[in-house]
């Protein structure tokens, strides 16, 4: 039964809508289901869809049809791929050695999965209905001597393996005889028997997917996808590399070498192959103008061209007489009748912009040839019609390039062109501004009687201009001279046999190529008849271009293999078409690797319809030679056509070989006929000197001739490359004195003088040495039954350079309804199937939503512009796959760590070399002065009391920038001594208490009180009340392991710490004793507590380290007040100073200045609560400018605040009088390498304010020793180095210029303090190391702290990092270690002593850095590149899991972006820092958690990350 005409062409018409996304899925089967329930009878109970399969299967045709109807296809410029190019049995064998294989899949939250509701349900141009789109697979080889035998034909086990597959109910007997030369049983059951295969190779696959996920407990479920992925990536790698060993200082990059057993070329040289001559035509036109008006008068009523409208109704046919009349009135109204200022708008030579959509050939036609009667020279182009469509802004540069100023169109497609406010059309971004200008009836003139256009010899002037987009994506317009065109007529004539008045069909895109040159150019020189069919009226119906060879009888056809393609999903009930009367099918992409299997399945249908063999005509051609050979009609007398099985590893090595044993990766191809007449051919090598190639080698084809392009306009370098290359030989001597084009068309030429083609230079992937080509890629891609989960014809293939090698990435679109466990499955398969079949590792795999990626004009993907977008980010993939791990093979060789050498060879080595030790220390301690004489800082509080005791030490600001609190030296002492009457009763000397407070006077008078007290205090960081589950821990934590017995604090904490909240996050029970200090009593201890030596605890400093351990520091009396002494003289400070400071209070440096220094040296500290910038940004600086601060101290964090909260209010804050020329020196304090990148910035943004550029520098502390530099006020300015990053991994420094290759800048950590002495030490042996090497830094001072104070008895662990010594030279100084990386460096500059000033950098802590691949990397340098990578990229953290680099980024932006940073990501780390990325984890901004000091806690983060706590947005595991 077949379905009346009228609901085919409704079913078509959806389609349509289906495949331009005007209707959702859902809407598109209620539709469907709607139009076909009339005609399937109801069975009970059985699905209907399925009984549609039935009725088709049972239907006498060739079993092709798949269960929908035809449905129309992704037109495609690189489309033509409509079957895979590679036997599907090959890809599912190669997939069947892969089963054991188990891959970690991506986790993904629930929100990312969720595309937006349009794009899901708007599914894109769909090829076909899944059973038809892998129906056609390339054929089997064909054993008999005769290339096409009808009916036993391979090729059709393909789709019975899909009937199969497709159908429960359809037994293999019956699909057999539904074939009309019915074949054995034997080899259906075969082929039943692969799809089976198949299948189970699919469940082993879900299989390994299932288990990867049982047994596990959920929390462990990211650590045990790490598990897995380990163990994948133990397997060992590809093939094994060459030890070598370079001692050199640039880590060569490891070289692959080339496999000695590859295969070479053996053949002989190759000889130019010569096309037969052009033959001598009598009366042949002296230019194409020439021929239209020999036509257009002598025969004006013979037709030109005939238009189709979408429904195939001729709507319009052009005669001779009409385009010759027609383009005389558009000549002539462009010569004359346009003017601007009163000079003609156009003189002859310019050039014009065609601008014309693909159903209006006939307006077109007139354009064109008004455009050469006018010598003008038309540039046509596609109609642009968004403001972003994909290569639009190239073409834009071309018209620019070529001065275009003019655009010609229609009436129809000016209305639909985009406008600008002004109701004109807007300017396409990249577009030169350009008059529009419509060439229908009304606008054009008719010439007066006494007007004749010239018309002229055919001469080398430009006639018109073809654009072409290269590989890069850039648009180049290819010049095409007069003559060129008429001998390219000239050939084309003959070589086709055109005769005078043939009919000829043309599906083709009549604006270029072959379109253009066959049924535009060619037809008129001989008034042939042109049927155009429009790409609109193909989508509808595919069949439309044989239905009308066969009403026009048309003798020769134009089409493209996708055309072919297309028209047998759809020739169903047509048995009234005859295929007779055609001479010659001309192939235009027969070069393609696929076209054969379109040929040879296109055939095996339609040879019962009248269809020859012998006239399917594949041709080669290229933008830039033109046509480059074609197969000539059967008339001519020439050899049969041939066919090439060859083998994909040869080929890949540019050898030919006819593959015999290898029978999973091969290429069969099919040649494209003999040399154009007049022409010279030859092959020549792709790269480098264009040395003729031997017989079995693949080259670039070059050919010679009158009849190609002429030159790339205005880009004379690239054309001398192209259009003039001359070959040589071996011995280097050019084979001809004619200059050669270059059709970057990759081939050999094969017996009989046949052309081969099997590659373009456009898709050529040249992976380590080895050359792939994108569409083999993609053909392989597509055999691993792709169609239930992408679309066909929608995918890109392409290279990126990655790391000095080119890197494989395949993007596709994903359907809608595919689950991600299907497509993470499909792309796991394709993978495996590209590294069998070809024998290369994809780099990445990206699958897109439906519909996203940029199309070409014709349909297609555009892939520069894909590729544009990977590289930048833009893509928005919502899978992605990476395996950097096995196709990047050319990483340097791991460090091998080489024996030590001994300390004592070491420094007799660095004498030998003349190297400095690398040792340097601060000036001395000097003269004690009045207060210095005090060994105990409470007895200088005392002292002050009685002395000044009305002088001002502290001020607290406000958020509004208003006094708070303020104590003079008096006021402090007495609320210290009524926190220590208070304490006294309670507790006894030596007893530990922690002040949990606020930043402020309290917090200063109670730590007083206890040292009056006797007793031990320990600052902490109050709860955050809004947070208090992640801050409370902390605060228990310190209490109990510093064995606090009393907690002081204020009234509203007291409340806080006992509150039903307090009571979810700790066990509130165990706090010690709590007491309130808001309202003591006033009343005076009975006598302040005198240690008996100043080696007696002081306080304890408790902070957490960047690597997340809580470490307690013992800081003794003596300590105390040596760290007082040497920040007084090194930043000069004395009562009548004073100084801002915006830290925080709780530990290190920032305890000291704020709770220390004042009372020690007597100035005036104005103290800025670093919370209160979060309301006022300005607080901070408004607070120096007003006090007229000269120096100030704060932390990366407040600097952070204000770069980004103040950047762009420097000048309303300059009219609030904000002026920071008081400055002289502004520290940042910190305990890491100095962040230049933020310190340059404010520097920038605040010079504006008068902040001199030299103030801002860092201090550096850490645990053993809080602070070792500051750059104080006297001293030259802090100097900036620049060091080879890669030598820093050796460990070594080498000091290199600026903006030189991986370079990074270090800035010294201000200046060394009195009293303190660094040296740098090798981690290992513990012997000092020379100036250029990096090592711990280690430190002497009296201010060195006295030791870890823990509860965990590790004090034997620990010892060594307060009391160490060198292992050879000074033996007997103690040291304390750092646990910093870092180098001195001598200066040129002098210090205040006179003496060189030693400079000390701080590289990293030791702690953090990665030890991967024997080399020492510090995770800032790492994050620094990732966060360049993207805008989006918020912040980055990195650690390492058992040898696996973790980077983890905060995604800043749409959740859309979150997996397009995975590519960057990996990217920027292989280039810059030779390493693979195991896992790249996406959260929300805010995730990496950071200390009070703005460090990094990256171990934290390892812990959430392994604990499954961070909620990521994405995880991907780069296999």
């Amino acid at each position: 039964m077949t379905l009346p005409a009228e609901v085919r062409e409704k079913l078509a018409e959806l389609e349509l809508e289906l495949s331009e996304g005007d209707i959702t899925q859902k809407g598109y089967e209620k539709k469907r289901g709607k139009l076909l329930a009339p005609y399937i009878p109801q069975i009970q109970g059985v699905d209907p869809s399925l009984q549609i399969d039935n009725r088709i299967q049972a239907s006498s045709q060739v079993a092709l049809q798949g269960s929908k109807s035809n449905k129309s296809r992704a037109a495609n410029t690189r489309d033509e791929r409509f079957r895979s190019d590679l036997h599907t049995e090959a890809v599912q064998a190669a997939l069947a050695k892969y089963k054991e294989r188990k891959m970690p899949m991506p986790s993904k939250r629930r929100s990312v999965l969720v595309q937006s509701s349009v794009e899901a349900c708007t599914p894109p141009d769909t090829s076909s209905a899944s059973e038809d789109e892998g129906s056609l697979r390339r054929q089997g080889r064909l054993t008999t001597s005769t290339p096409y035998q009808g009916h036993s034909h391979p090729a059709v086990e393909h789709w019975f393996n899909r009937v199969i597959q497709g159908s429960s109910t359809s037994s293999s007997a019956s699909s057999t005889s539904s074939h009309p030369g019915g074949r054995s049983v034997t080899t259906t059951n075969t082929t039943a028997h692969a799809a089976l295969n198949v299948n189970a190779a699919a469940t082993a696959l879900a299989d390994l997917m299932a288990h990867t996920q049982l047994g596990v407990p959920v929390n462990s479920r990211v650590s045990n996808k790490i598990q897995q992925l380990l163990n994948t990536l133990k397997r060992p790698k590809r093939p094994p590399l060459r030890e070598f060993f370079v001692d050199d200082f640039e880590e060569l990059l490891d070289v692959q070498q080339p496999d000695p057993n590859q295969p070479k070329p053996e053949g002989q040289q190759m000889c130019p192959l010569e096309g037969e001559p052009l033959g001598v035509v009598t009366n042949w036109p002296p230019s194409l103008p020439a021929a239209l008006q020999r036509w257009g008068t002598t025969q004006p009523k013979s037709p030109c061209l005939t238009a189709l409208d979408n429904a195939g109704k001729p709507v319009y046919t052009l005669t001779y007489g009409k385009l010759w009349t027609r383009s005389q009135k558009l000549a002539y109204t462009l010569l004359n009748k346009l003017s601007s200022r009163n000079e003609p708008l156009l003189v002859p030579g310019d050039r014009v912009a065609l601008v014309f959509p693909n159903n209006d050939p006939v307006m077109f036609m007139v354009a064109f040839y008004g455009c050469l009667l006018a010598e003008l020279v038309p540039v046509p182009i596609e109609v642009p019609l968004t403001r972003k469509d994909a290569g639009s802004q190239q073409i834009g540069f071309l018209l620019g390039s070529c001065g275009v100023t003019l655009a010609l169109t229609t009436d129809a497609c000016q209305k639909g062109l985009p406008k600008a406010q002004t109701g004109e059309v807007a300017t396409f971004k990249g577009w030169p501004r350009l008059l529009w200008f419509v060439t229908d009836g009304k606008h054009v003139v008719k010439p007066p009687k006494d007007w004749h256009p010239p018309i002229r010899e055919a001469s080398n002037d430009i006639a018109y201009i073809e654009y072409k987009t290269s590989k890069e994506g850039s648009t180049m317009g290819i010049t095409v001279s007069h003559s060129a065109m008429l001998a390219h007529c000239h050939a084309l004539t003959q070589a086709c046999g055109y005769t005078e008045g043939e009919t000829i069909t043309n599906v083709l895109d009549f604006k270029r190529e072959a379109g253009l040159w066959h049924g535009v150019l060619t037809s008129v020189m001989n008034r042939m008849h042109v049927i155009s069919i429009p790409y609109s009226l193909m989508k509808v119906n595919p069949l439309s271009w044989i239905m009308k060879v066969h009403t026009y009888k048309a003798r020769v056809a134009v089409v493209k293999s996708r055309d072919m393609h297309w028209s047998l999903l759809a020739q169903r009930d047509q048995r009234d078409i005859s295929l007779s009367s055609l001479r010659m099918l001309i192939v235009a992409d027969g070069a393609n690797p696929w076209s054969i299997s379109s040929c040879d399945a296109f055939l095996n249908v339609f040879q019962s319809r009248g269809l020859r063999p012998e006239v399917i005509c594949p041709c080669a051609s290229s933008s830039e030679a033109m046509t480059v050979a074609i197969r000539r009609p059967p008339e001519m007398g020439v050899p049969p056509p041939g066919k090439a099985v060859l083998s994909m590893g040869g080929l890949s090595h540019g050898v030919i070989r006819v593959d015999t044993e290898e029978k999973l990766s091969v290429l069969t191809v099919q040649d494209v006929g003999q040399v154009m007449p007049g022409a010279l051919v030859c092959v020549v090598r792709a790269e480098g000197i264009p040395y003729l190639c031997q017989t079995d080698e693949v080259g670039e084809i070059c050919v010679s001739s009158g009849s190609t392009g002429v030159a790339y306009y205005g880009l004379p370098g690239m054309t001398k490359n192209i259009f003039e290359t001359v070959p040589v030989t071996p011995s280097g001597i050019p084979i001809s004195d004619r200059p050669f084009t270059r059709t970057s068309l990759l081939g050999f030429v094969g017996p009989d003088s046949l052309v081969f083609v099997v590659g373009k230079m456009d898709g050529l992937m040249v992976v380590s040495g080895r050359r792939h080509n994108a569409d083999d890629v993609v053909a392989t891609a597509l055999a691993v039954e792709p169609m239930k989960f992408v679309y066909r014809g929608r995918i890109a293939v392409f290279s990126v350079s990655v790391l000095h090698d080119e890197r494989i990435v395949v993007v596709a679109e994903q359907r809608p309804d595919a689950s991600e466990e299907d497509s993470f499955q499909w792309m796991s398969r394709v993978l495996q199937a590209i590294d069998s079949i070809h024998q290369v590792g994809v780099y990445c795999l990206a699958l897109v939503p439906a519909n996203t990626l940029p199309k070409a004009p014709l349909g297609g993907i555009h892939i520069s512009e894909t590729k544009q977008r990977f590289l930048e980010g833009a893509l928005h993939p919502c899978n992605v796959l990476m395996c950097p791990h096995t196709c990047v093979t050319n990483l340097p060789k791991p460090r091998q760590k080489q024996p030590e050498v001994g300390p004592a060879s070491m420094i007799v080595g660095n004498l030998v070399a003349g190297k400095r030790i690398a040792q340097a220390c601060g000036r001395d301690l000097g003269q004690l002065e009045d207060n210095d004489q005090f060994l105990y800082i409470q007895d200088v509080l005392q002292w002050r009391a009685q002395a000044t005791p009305d002088h001002p030490l502290f001020l607290v600001l406000n958020a509004k920038g208003t006094v708070s609190s303020s104590a003079s030296c008096l006021q402090l002492h007495k609320r210290a001594e009524r926190v220590a009457a208070a304490l006294m009763g309670r507790l006894n000397t030596g007893d530990h208490v922690a002040l949990v407070y606020p930043p402020g006077i309290d917090l200063i008078a109670t730590f007083y009180g206890c040292l009056y007290a006797g007793c031990v205090p320990v600052t902490v960081r109050p709860p955050h009340p809004q947070n208090l589950a992640t801050t409370l821990p902390t605060v228990k934590m310190i209490v109990e392991v510093s064995k606090s017995v009393c907690i002081l604090t204020t009234q509203a904490i007291t409340k806080l710490l006992k509150s039903k909240e307090a009571a979810a996050a700790v066990d509130i029970k165990s706090w010690p004793t709590v007491l309130d200090t808001d309202d003591l009593p006033r009343k005076k201890s009975p006598q302040m507590y005198k240690p008996p030596t100043p080696e007696m605890l002081a306080y304890l400093d408790f902070s957490v380290s960047t690597t997340g351990i809580l470490a307690g520091v013992k800081m003794s009396h003596a300590a105390t007040s040596a760290l007082c002494r040497s920040i007084k003289l090194q930043c000069e400070l004395y009562p009548s100073r004073q100084i801002a400071i915006c830290l925080d209070p709780y530990c290190g440096l920032g305890f000291a200045l704020w709770c220390l220094c004042s009372v020690y040296s007597g100035h005036q500290s104005i103290l800025v609560p670093p919370l209160e910038l979060e309301s006022n940004a300005s607080l901070w600086l408004a607070a120096v400018s007003q006090y007229k601060v000269r120096v100030t101290f704060c932390s990366y964090s407040v600097m952070e605040m204000c770069t980004k909260g103040l950047g762009s209010q420097t000048e309303a804050l300059r009219l609030r009088n904000v002026n920071l020329s008081c400055v002289r020196t502004c520290m940042v304090v910190a305990e890491e390498r100095p962040r230049i990148a933020l310190t340059q910035s404010f520097s920038k943004i605040f010079k504006d304010l008068g902040l001199s550029p030299r103030a801002v520098s860092t201090t550096f502390g850490c645990r053993v020793n809080v602070a070792i530099c500051l750059q104080g006020t006297a001293g030259p300015d802090p100097t900036t180095v620049y060091v080879d990053m890669r030598a820093l991994r050796h460990d070594r420094v080498r000091l290199v210029e600026r903006g030189s290759p991986h370079s990074l800048p270090l800035m010294e950590s201000g200046k060394i303090l009195p009293g303190v002495k660094v040296i740098i030490a090798n981690t290992e042996t513990k012997g000092p190391l020379g100036d250029s090497h990096l090592g711990e830094i280690w430190v002497s001072s009296p201010h060195n702290a006295t030791g870890y104070y823990t509860v965990y008895g590790e004090e034997a662990l620990h010892a060594d990092h307060f009391n160490t010594k060198l292992s050879f030279g000074d033996t007997q100084t103690v040291w304390a270690r750092t646990g910093y990386l870092g180098f001195l460096r001598r200066t040129e500059l002098t210090d205040a002593s006179g003496e060189r000033h030693d400079a000390l950098y701080v590289v990293g802590s030791l702690d953090e850095t990665l030890e991967l691949r024997g080399m020492r990397y510090h995770p800032i340098d790492i994050e620094t590149s990732v966060i360049r990578s993207h805008k989006s990229i918020a912040e980055c953290a990195v650690f390492t899991w058992t040898n696996l680099l973790v980077v983890v980024v905060e995604l800043e932006g749409s959740e859309q972006e979150a997996l397009d940073l995975v590519a960057l990501v990996t990217n920027v780390v292989l280039e810059e820092h030779y390493l693979i990325v195991g896992v790249v984890v996406v959260v929300d901004p805010g995730v990496i958690p950071i200390n009070s000091r703005g460090e990094k806690q990256r171990m934290h983060l390892r812990d959430g990350f392994l604990a499954d706590q961070l909620d990521p947005i994405y995880v991907a595991y780069n296999m």
